[in-house]
């Protein structure tokens, strides 16, 4: 019996390529596709040996030419950082809408399922807390996030619409702030920037006075979410992250200690629009995927940490 195939597009980036590898310990025949504009091979090298995985250097918002049977499409391709998608916000829209649409038309050629990896910034600056599905959020169209959280928007109302009229198995998951190993160190997130600053031994930089707060959902844990998602029938959307909230403050103490050394703090401008709030509502995943997240925050940072201590890619 030939083994199941999937594809995941932007299967070089941070949760693309934690995805990709999980996908090949599970059995499954892997098809990454990346334009490596924020994705890195790096990655994904260690996989290449594998006789089951093939890395696709392309754009998605050209139509996508895989050969063969699909039985699961992973939409991950985008942006995901403040960095990247400030700097490349047409390519953001793009990939969003395009890319989303090329994704879905594999999935509908090849009668595959779909996951699309939507996101938390679809709440923009919530008026409800904890998030749960059903709310429809305070979005501004545009502000100075709008070309990541438009994109993810409209993403999730075409995946909605090729379910509906194309009968496309497709799934939503909205994924909450999640980290782990393989984060660029200037990606602009908070916690590879708190880690990396901590590590040269510079002033951990909080944006205002610190009292924004997050939730953070280890890598592993999302991955494991992920594959539950694709392997059920679920339309969602349905939050994905860990509901334990904190503020960006308590982080950077909490890191502080992690690392050790007489580290500073440097408090400075908070972005506009920064959200204040975040924490997911995970009821549904817990009923219905039966998944709930396992991985402490201080466990993962210290497993966050120790790749960061032993990564030749730099902090």
């Amino acid at each position: 019996m030939s083994r199941q195939r999937a594809v995941v597009t932007g299967g070089a980036g941070f949760l693309g390529s934690h995805l990709c590898e999980r996908l090949l310990v599970e059995g499954f025949e892997v098809v990454s596709i990346d334009n490596y504009s924020s994705g890195r091979f790096e990655n994904i090298g260690h996989l290449m040996d594998a006789g089951s995985f093939t890395a696709i250097c392309g754009d998605l918002v050209n139509p996508v030419a895989i050969d063969g049977e699909v039985s699961l499409v992973f939409h991950c391709a985008s942006p995901a950082s403040p960095v990247d998608y400030t700097r490349s916000p047409i390519a953001t829209l793009k990939v969003g809408a395009i890319g989303t649409m090329n994704a879905l038309e594999l999935a509908r050629e090849r009668r595959a399922r779909f996951v699309l990896a939507s996101t938390s910034e679809v709440y923009g600056e919530p008026l409800m807390h904890p998030q749960t599905e059903d709310y429809w959020g305070n979005v501004n169209p545009v502000g100075p996030r709008s070309m990541y959280d438009e994109a993810k928007r409209f993403a999730e109302a075409l995946t909605v619409a090729y379910r509906r009229t194309a009968g496309v198995d497709a799934g939503i998951v909205r994924i909450f702030n999640t980290y782990g190993p393989r984060m660029r160190s200037d990606d602009g997130r908070v916690i590879p920037t708190f880690v990396s600053q901590a590590l040269r031994g510079d002033a951990l930089t909080i944006a205002g006075r610190g009292e924004q707060t997050r939730s953070f959902c280890y890598v592993d844990d999302m991955i494991n979410a992920f594959l539950k998602m694709a392997l059920d029938s679920l339309s969602g959307p349905v939050n994905l992250g860990n509901p334990h909230e904190v503020s960006v403050l308590e982080l950077a103490n909490l890191i502080r200690a992690l690392v050790g050394g007489d580290l500073s703090l440097s408090f400075v401008e908070r972005p506009r629009e920064d959200p204040s709030r975040r924490q997911p509502d995970i009821a549904f995943a817990r009923e219905y995927l039966g998944w709930i997240p396992a991985v402490g925050l201080e466990k993962g940072l210290m497993q966050t940490i120790d790749w960061f201590r032993s990564s030749s890619s730099g902090w």
